[in-house]
């Protein structure tokens, strides 16, 4: 009799693009520009990508748009998450920010938009356009998921 064996990747693997924003833009304005620009409805999502690190509570902001017309899911994820730590010492309140990153080997990108599903190439890059084509939209690219060390964040 012969035995396969099946490992866990041949079950995890899904098939999306991905595309980096840099913006200065907080996350709920460039869901703005994006539904203006793209005709899309990102609503954001009941939940925040969560996770729990050194045990601190890291949360990550999500979008997610449903288009019918294409049959993709749609999400903008955050790439930061910023936690203000408050400390006195000699009466003195002093504040410093840690901040964590989803995918830390992407630090200069701001937000990803992930398309679930087998994309067209050109449907992408004529996202990739329009999204440039926003003013307070710094630059925007494909990037291969492939290469990256922590693309098991983006799978949810």
């Amino acid at each position: 009799m012969q035995v396969h064996a099946l490992g866990l990747d041949d079950f995890c693997e899904e098939e999306y693009s991905l595309i980096g924003i840099h913006t200065t833009l907080e996350d709920y304005r460039l869901a703005y520009l994006l539904n203006k620009n793209l005709q899309t409805r990102f609503l954001k999502s009941e939940k925040d990508l969560e996770f729990e690190k050194e045990k601190n509570k890291i949360s990550f902001s999500i979008y997610n748009f449903s288009s019918t017309t294409y049959d993709y899911e749609w999400f903008l994820i955050a790439n930061s998450f910023r936690k203000e730590n408050k400390t006195s010492s000699n009466e003195l309140l002093l504040t410093t920010e840690t901040k964590t990153y989803l995918i830390p080997e992407k630090k200069k990108v701001d937000f990803f938009i992930k398309i679930s599903g087998e994309v067209d190439y050109s449907f992408v890059s004529k996202t990739i356009e329009q999204i440039k084509n926003i003013e307070q939209v710094i630059t925007s690219y494909s990037i291969d998921y492939n290469t990256l060390k922590s693309k098991d964040f983006l799978i949810f």
